[in-house]
């Protein structure tokens, strides 16, 4: 058994090449070798978003606070709150975040193939970014 004390694995602010807006993430786990899965809270401030992306395995987000939007390419802008779990299918280009005047909440866990979760894209444009 191990336990991640709070406070023990530090914050990070969201990378702006993967992020618009204020994001902030606390790593919540990650499992060790040969495990695959690893997961993060991500906080988005209002208006802020991830870049397009899209991840090599599998991936969920469940909200926990806020509310939020997702969208795959080629699809609509879908609302997200509180208990909403999404799953993003492997290789599916999509982006998620925080609505434009409610801050969102959520716990990603993906896996890892070949140790990379993710392949990040272009920014979602301010036009992209309406509903």
């Amino acid at each position: 058994m191990e336990i991640k004390r709070i406070g023990s694995q530090p914050s990070v602010t969201g990378p702006a090449e993967w992020f618009t807006g204020t994001v902030r993430i606390d790593p919540l786990f990650r499992a060790p070798d040969p495990a695959l899965v690893q997961g993060a809270s991500v906080t988005f401030e209002p208006g802020a978003r991830t870049a397009w992306h899209a991840h090599p395995h599998l991936r969920w987000v469940r909200v926990t606070a806020g509310c939020g939007w997702a969208q795959r390419d080629g699809g609509p802008i879908e609302e997200i709150r509180p208990g909403d779990v999404v799953w993003f299918p492997p290789g599916e280009k999509h982006w998620h975040g925080a609505t434009p005047t409610t801050a969102m909440t959520d716990i990603a866990i993906q896996e890892n193939l070949d140790g990379k979760v993710v392949d990040w894209m272009e920014h979602v444009s301010d036009k992209q970014y309406k509903r």
